[in-house]
């Protein structure tokens, strides 16, 4: 602390009895060996108030008395007190979530493998319902059943998909400024509400909104994306795609899409058999997601499809992905294999010619659970 520091009031001086000059501004606190202000120059800004100082401007001492209190004394003080609370990098008071911090996605599973989640999963529904010969035919010709010992990974699948976006939770404030970060570069933190997220591609200020249909599951899904090194390339060239000029479409939206087509896949037990190979339930949604996000990336590109091929492109995907979705998984892995050999893309080149496309902002979609049966242009499964 400098001699300027103390000069709280005005820069008049005066002298004492031993002929020291002492600024009027700025009142000593007192000593009882000689009644003049010990030196305290020296002292870190951070001790200020541990040693008693802002408050010695402003209270009695031995019976000495302020003539005047300063506003600006007072201003200080209150300054003062709220030192420990501040952070110095962001100048916003500190979270207790660890903010700028990534989370994994282990991380965020294990959130809810811990959670009391009973009164979610009394909502699922494992499997799809069959009557009739429908059931009949199934049984003699479907896929196989999900072994027992894997269900119970498979019901927990299915009730992230029934919870909602919590925005008074840490870790779904992790997980939301994560995607963020790891999709745009950004180092620092973001707002759960803004219109931030309508450039990732959702269609608000409140991603809450649009995970009807697949729940906190869209959010681990992508989350799986972009923190998984060998996916985390798909995911930006999906991105920069996204993006494009006249192929753009927003991102996260097609990838709730995504999401619900891996959740029915599930449900109906199309992915049953790979389950069993492996073993595992989550991970073999994980990569059905991944891959089939792929093969919409590939088709989207190749044959230069645009906002309005949407509905179209989606309803074609989920059929082909229920049916062979072991053909879309060898095509992720050999994705990947193209990325551990240092391919930086595996999309292809793009070629584009004509007008451009308007922007995202002025396109409209639907939500992912509103039905709209007699479009088909524009508009977003259901």
């Amino acid at each position: 602390m400098n001699e300027k520091s103390c000069s709280f009031h005005n820069e008049k001086e005066v002298r004492d009895g031993q002929g020291e000059r002492v600024s009027a501004g700025c009142s000593p606190s007192y000593d009882k060996d000689n009644g003049v202000l010990p030196n305290f120059r020296g002292i870190p800004i951070s001790e200020l108030r541990n040693h008693g100082i802002l408050q010695a401007l402003t209270t009695d001492a031995n019976g000495w008395e302020p003539a005047v209190v300063s506003t600006e004394v007072l201003r200080a003080q209150e300054e003062w007190e709220a030192v420990d609370t501040i952070q110095p990098e962001t100048g916003s008071r500190a979270s207790p979530d660890q903010p700028g911090q990534l989370i994994s996605f282990s991380e965020a599973l294990q959130h809810f493998q811990t959670a009391d989640l009973s009164h979610v999963k009394e909502k699922i529904q494992p499997t799809v319902r069959r009557t009739g010969l429908a059931a009949l035919r199934h049984c003699l010709f479907g896929p196989p059943k999900l072994h027992q010992a894997l269900r119970e990974e498979r019901d927990l699948v299915l009730t992230i998909a029934q919870c909602g976006l919590d925005s008074q939770d840490p870790t779904h404030g992790r997980v939301l400024r994560t995607i963020y970060k790891k999709l745009t570069g950004s180092k620092f933190d973001c707002a759960l509400h803004g219109d931030h997220w309508e450039d990732l591609g959702f269609q608000g200020a409140n991603p809450a909104t649009d995970l009807r249909g697949a729940g906190f599951l869209a959010l681990l899904h992508l989350l799986y994306l972009v923190m998984d090194p060998k996916t985390l390339l798909l995911a930006q060239e999906i991105f920069r795609l996204s993006r494009h000029h006249i192929q753009q479409f927003p991102f996260c939206l097609m990838s709730v899409n995504i999401t619900r087509i891996a959740i029915q896949a599930l449900r109906e037990e199309c992915l049953s058999k790979e389950c069993n190979r492996q073993q595992k339930v989550i991970p073999v949604v994980n990569s059905f997601y991944a891959a089939t996000f792929l093969r919409l990336a590939h088709i989207w590109k190749t044959q230069q499809k645009t906002i309005s091929d949407s509905g179209f492109v989606l309803k074609d995907l989920e059929v082909l992905a229920k049916k062979n979705p072991r053909k879309l998984l060898k095509a992720l892995e050999m994705y990947l294999t193209g990325v551990s050999k240092g391919q930086s893309s595996l999309l292809g080149a793009h070629k584009s010619s004509g007008p451009q496309a308007p922007r995202s902002k002025e396109l409209t979609f639907t939500g992912v659970c509103d039905p709209q049966p007699h479009s088909s242009e524009g508009t977003w499964l259901i």
